[in-house]
């Protein structure tokens, strides 16, 4: 465990967690050295952020091990047969522990992923194999016009998706809003728009139904669920994978849903999420803008 700052109350100790500085936090009580010293049963209180079931276990794990370590020197020093410290673990954001909190987010990161990369990469594509991107190019719109009309309907269906998503979520697992709605629906649109336009960028280069639904798989599902945080902490990834992680749209939008769902955050915590949603719509749409050519290949 590594130290990333002191609070002075349990404000200011909430505040590293709303802006994901920190996983966990020690509050010593006044006189804590005093009763070791002594020998006298203390108590230190351990507070997790349970916004993230995997990072706070291993939190947990760690904690008890550190516990159960300096505790047996203690007894050891002390000749005294029972532990000196009693260590209570607090769980902020989700102090029942349950796993719809940190599921439901994730679950809904993973599947609009599929979803709109596929919705765009298959039906674009299938135009192309048909030859109806033919009869288009003869009408006078330009590309910039025929991408945007092609994103335009899927982008309303990724919204109705959104809502039914969080709104099931809501009703069946009763996961919270605890945060800013606009911040939500920003890092939403960003998120589908990105999307979009990966499948969009695939059925641009490929063409061909069967290899845009194996690239769109590829591209989509493994990395959404294995590089985004959702299944795995991204801080016990190696290297190579960490690096290749800054590039998954689903992990900032993972981040983006659980500071919003669970810690009652806003844009002032998020801010660093919706840039990189952004950077990556603009960058994906521009390239797959470029890369369409009013012609038959």
């Amino acid at each position: 465990m590594i130290e990333v700052g002191r609070a002075f109350d349990a404000s200011e100790a909430e505040r590293f967690f709303m802006r994901g500085e920190a996983a966990a936090a020690l509050v010593i009580a006044p006189g804590f050295g005093r009763d070791l010293v002594a020998h006298r049963p203390t108590e230190l209180q351990f507070l997790v952020d349970g916004a993230d079931n995997s990072t706070a276990t291993n939190v947990l794990t760690k904690a008890d091990a550190l516990i159960a370590a300096i505790g047996g020197e203690l007894v050891l020093d002390g000749a005294t047969p029972r532990l000196p410290i009693e260590a209570r673990v607090i769980t902020w954001f989700n102090p029942e522990g349950r796993s719809a909190l940190y599921l439901v987010p994730g679950l809904t990161a993973y599947i609009l992923a599929i979803v709109a990369v596929l919705l765009t990469a298959l039906t674009v594509a299938r135009e192309w194999e048909r030859g109806s991107m033919q009869q288009l190019f003869t009408t006078p719109v330009s590309r910039l016009e025929i991408i945007v009309g092609k994103l335009l309907p899927y982008l309303g269906l990724g919204i109705v998706a959104v809502l039914l998503v969080l709104a099931s979520g809501a009703w069946v697992f009763d996961v919270p809003m605890r945060g800013d709605p606009i911040t939500l629906a920003a890092c939403s649109l960003l998120f589908l728009l990105g999307m979009l336009g990966q499948g969009l960028l695939i059925s641009v280069v490929t063409r061909n139904q069967m290899v845009a639904t194996q690239v769109a798989t590829m591209t989509s599902m493994l990395p959404s669920m294995l590089l985004s945080g959702f299944v795995f902490p991204i801080e016990n990834m190696p290297l190579p994978l960490r690096v290749i992680s800054n590039v998954v749209p689903a992990r900032y939008f993972i981040d983006a849903l659980r500071g919003v769902l669970l810690r009652g955050n806003g844009i002032a915590e998020l801010w660093p999420d919706v840039v990189a949603l952004a950077v990556f719509a603009v960058l994906v749409l521009a390239i797959a803008t470029r890369r369409f050519r009013r012609e038959i290949a």
